[in-house]
């Protein structure tokens, strides 16, 4: 496959899950609110993507 189609597809498959999380928890999306609108929550949130990137990117490569 070639990388670009692989790239394309781990970022829909995350969008798709972070809008499906956000429709099944509702508390999500008010915490993301909050977390917009006030600076201290907001590193969490950060955390929180960094996390999610990490594990998409992190768990495709192969072990050497």
């Amino acid at each position: 496959m070639n990388p670009r189609w692989a790239l394309f597809f781990k970022l829909v498959g995350l969008i798709i899950v972070v809008v499906f999380l956000i429709l099944l928890f509702p508390p999500v999306l008010e915490f993301a609110e909050k977390a917009a609108g006030e600076l201290r929550f907001f590193w969490w949130l950060i955390l929180l993507l960094i996390l999610a990137l990490w594990l998409v990117w992190g768990l495709g490569k192969k072990k050497r």
